[in-house]
């Protein structure tokens, strides 16, 4: 039955989110964003969903659901966080803003079945809060809305410790309120940095293609489990090119330790038996195409790539990305982790299946 439902995903990127779904079981029948290099290869990795490119502040409801296939029961995504983080200039009059509103407003004019909303932790915090809750109470009267939860990665089995905030509802008249124990339930064991890309070291490159991607083959033998989850059926997985760095650069980054950061650049070198920290997205050409700085492999003097700053933020070997490495980045960046949206959905998706066993639920209406 869950395999029945209609979701869509708006600020959708790349599709970290939209991945979580599709691995607890949900249809993504579209998805909206404005950006179109973030989003170029959406439809390599989900070529099943209506991928839309549109300013999500102008999108009427009536429209989510036509693009969707006549209804939709879920919304969920991450409306832009830069006016709302704690790193950062949080103005006002950031006009990124105004689309939290957005996506509560979007929640009343298509009546999912639930809904979920995720962002940064600074949203819970200062004037950040009084304007979340103001976005709830526009909704509470036709949602259960669960206390906004922060919720790091790392307690979901990825293997980077990255923050995020959900806000979570659910129709009145459907199901129980998810509270924060569904989402409690969901929690593995945290996965290290080793687990997570030592096996990407021993890969083959095998070749680029006409569009600039890089494909690597991986050689076969014992990994970890949870590298064994990520890799594709064939072991080929694209974006693991090296940084040409000086020698210079080299020899300094060589010199720091791991857990330390590099003084120079600031640099955070991984620790093995450790966890990553949230790797930072960058901005975009309208705000100065800043790359943000990149952690350093724990065993080799160079910044991590591509592939190793995906798996370690939870994504399958066989998501695509982009041939430049600034804009996977900032893919990568943006997106939530697969691994914790799955979670996430399992919650969501167990709490569903027992409200639809309850004769008075229905499923639509």
């Amino acid at each position: 039955m869950i395999g029945d439902l209609r979701l869509a995903e708006v600020f959708c990127g790349t599709g970290g989110f939209s991945s979580g779904a599709h691995r607890a079981g949900f249809k993504v029948a579209a998805a909206f964003d404005i950006d179109p290099i973030l989003t170029s290869a959406y439809k390599k990795n989900f070529p099943n969903t209506n991928l839309v490119i549109a300013d999500v502040g102008k999108l009427t409801g009536p429209q989510i659901i036509e693009k969707s296939g006549g209804r939709i029961d879920g919304l969920f995504g991450g409306p832009p966080c830069q006016g709302f983080s704690s790193i950062g200039l949080r103005q006002p009059d950031d006009h990124r803003r105004e689309l939290l509103r957005h996506f509560f407003r979007l929640v009343l004019e298509t009546e999912p079945s639930f809904f979920i909303m995720e962002n940064v932790p600074g949203l819970w915090h200062g004037e950040n809060r009084r304007e979340l809750l103001e976005c709830i109470g526009t909704v509470d009267e036709r949602y259960h809305v669960a206390p906004p939860m922060i919720l790091n990665a790392t307690d979901f089995g990825a293997a980077t410790k990255r923050s995020r905030l959900f806000v979570i509802g659910t129709r009145k008249g459907l199901c129980d309120p998810l509270s924060h124990a569904d989402i409690e339930a969901q929690k593995k064991r945290p996965v290290t940095v080793s687990e997570a890309i030592y096996d990407l070291m021993e890969a083959v490159h095998i070749g680029d293609d006409v569009d600039g991607f890089d494909y690597w083959q991986l050689r076969k033998g014992t990994v970890s489990g949870y590298a064994s989850s990520l890799r594709s059926p064939d072991g080929r997985f694209t974006g693991n090119r090296l940084t040409k760095h000086t020698s210079g650069v080299v020899e300094r980054f060589s010199k720091v330790s791991p857990g330390t950061v590099d003084k120079v650049g600031r640099h955070f070198k991984l620790s093995p038996e450790g966890f990553c920290p949230t790797i930072r997205a960058g901005t975009g050409s309208d705000r100065g195409s800043y790359q943000a700085v990149r952690p350093l492999h724990p065993l080799e003097p160079r910044v991590i790539t591509v592939r190793e700053a995906a798996r370690l933020q939870g994504f399958p070997d066989d998501h695509v990305f982009h041939p430049t490495v600034w804009h996977s980045f900032r893919m990568i960046g943006n997106s939530v982790s697969p691994i914790m949206g799955k979670a996430i959905f399992d919650a969501m998706r167990h709490k569903l299946e027992i409200g639809f066993v309850k004769p008075k639920f229905r499923l639509y209406g």
